[in-house]
């Protein structure tokens, strides 16, 4: 197959900052995805409706003109947070979920929720009007080893939270193992997960072997080739849980390439062609669209979309780095590499 036309997808997970950042950020995005779940860890987090909205106006500012872009938002979840702000989601056109970081966790959690069972009265509410809690599934203590951090989530904190709340509709973000990918198969029809290009693309062999390379560092950490390999079945299989979600996250070249690099990778521009070579690569290209432009509309109740685009079996090498901020660049996903897919 050397061309495959597919329904125009959304991206169900990824960041887009905020101020000078937007600039790059947005039109990257919206020129790849229809609607985007926009993740609210700024610096300060978005934590109620009002200022989600505010934010999501600012991104629409960005948008590219003639461009059909629908940024759909998303509450950071608290220790704090009003179980009244539930009912406020519900009732919003814009707002569609809740983000839950273990505080620590990755990018600017620190005010992430430190116990889930202090905010059990919110998860009630989540509950009752079905509004969907969106997870970083890592637990984040200091003795717990990075790479069984998802593992010991599952173990620890999902599996008694849906014991307590098992209508919960659950969104377990970007899962990097075999462990996760099961876990959601065993689970009713109300938890799903997205995945990200990066983790059916690569494995922690590509980011160590040969010197470390800090553009394939984000968070959770890539994992064995074993867990690489149970991704791309699950996200292949054409099971409606798994869906697209880039975790695209922007990082400046000095703040990657750096002592103390951030986590993220950055694969906004190219990304319906990143999933396109990893679904190809493993004979299953035909799959992609419900993947990235059916399930992920329908676990939201949200109506797919009717445009489409066309993908070319045609080699793209992705740039070397993109203008971002002032002064500074940013290393896409694979920057400099030939990948063999091309959206027209």
């Amino acid at each position: 197959m050397n061309t495959i036309t597919l329904l125009q997808p959304d991206d169900w997970h990824v960041h887009l900052r905020d101020g000078l950042a937007l600039k790059r950020t947005v039109p990257d995005l919206a020129r790849q995805f229809s609607r985007a779940i926009c993740m609210p860890n700024l610096v300060p987090p978005v934590k109620t409706v009002d200022e989600a909205l505010a934010y999501r106006e600012r991104i629409m500012a960005h948008a590219p003109e003639g461009v059909n872009f629908d940024p759909r938002m998303v509450l950071y979840f608290t220790d704090y947070t009003s179980p009244e702000e539930v009912k406020k989601i519900k009732d919003s056109e814009y707002v569609n979920a809740i983000k839950l970081y273990p505080a620590g966790a990755t990018t600017n959690s620190d005010n992430g929720v430190s116990d889930i069972r202090k905010v059990y009265a919110v998860i009630e509410q989540l509950e009752k009007y079905q509004v969907p809690l969106l997870l970083h599934g890592e637990v984040t203590h200091n003795h717990v080893d990075i790479f069984d951090r998802e593992k010991r989530f599952l173990d620890e904190v999902l599996s008694p939270l849906l014991k307590q709340f098992p209508a919960l509709k659950v969104v377990l973000e970007h899962i990097t193992t075999s462990e996760a990918a099961h876990f959601v198969l065993e689970q009713d029809r109300n938890v799903a997960a997205t995945i990200t290009p990066q983790h059916l693309l690569f494995n922690r062999n590509d980011m160590l072997v040969g010197g470390i390379k800090p553009h394939f560092y984000c968070l959770p950490i890539l994992k064995r080739q074993t867990h690489q390999q149970t991704l791309l079945e699950v996200a292949t299989s054409g099971n409606p849980k798994f869906f697209l979600g880039t975790d695209s996250a922007p990082h400046s070249k000095n703040a990657k390439e750096n002592a103390c690099g951030c986590a993220g990778c950055y694969s906004a521009p190219t990304a319906i062609e990143l999933y396109a070579q990893a679904f190809d690569q493993v004979g299953r290209i035909e799959r992609l669209e419900g993947f990235a432009s059916m399930f992920g509309a329908d676990f939201y109740g949200l109506p797919r979309n009717t445009q489409t685009i066309t993908l070319i079996k045609e080699p793209q090498v992705i740039p070397a780095s993109l203008e971002y901020l002032e002064n500074e660049q940013i290393i896409p996903l694979y920057a400099g590499q030939t990948i063999q897919w091309r959206k027209v």
